[in-house]
């Protein structure tokens, strides 16, 4: 057991003869250790743009609403009237006529020929 310990220690395992299989272990844990640590490092960029670009919709969704509510305040006809006021124009006092156009009849094929 002491021996054993004491040849981990001055790392014998990497030094013998058989050590190519070793050595063939421990690259291989170290590709997958860096494949790991650069495919945490993505899944860490995405959350980061993720959370950006949520911020970046709650902005701009408080900015539709904003803009829409002042675009209903001035499509209301009493903003209207008060800036056609300043123009010297003034709201009709006499309700609108609806104008209704009639259409003419179109004459079918026998119709035609007889006239």
């Amino acid at each position: 057991m002491k021996n054993g310990v004491y040849n981990l220690l001055k790392a014998r395992f990497l030094i013998d003869d058989d050590a190519i299989k070793n050595w063939r272990f421990i690259v291989f844990v170290i590709v997958l250790a860096i494949i790991m640590i650069a495919n945490t490092q993505r899944y860490e960029q995405k959350v980061f743009r993720i959370a950006e670009l949520t911020n970046q919709v709650k902005e701009l969704r408080s900015e539709f609403v904003d803009r829409r509510s002042e675009l209903m305040k001035l499509k209301m006809e009493s903003t209207v009237a008060d800036k056609m006021i300043e123009k010297q124009i003034f709201p009709s006092t006499v309700p609108p006529v609806k104008i209704k156009v009639k259409k003419e009849e179109e004459k079918n094929f026998f119709k035609r020929i007889w006239q």
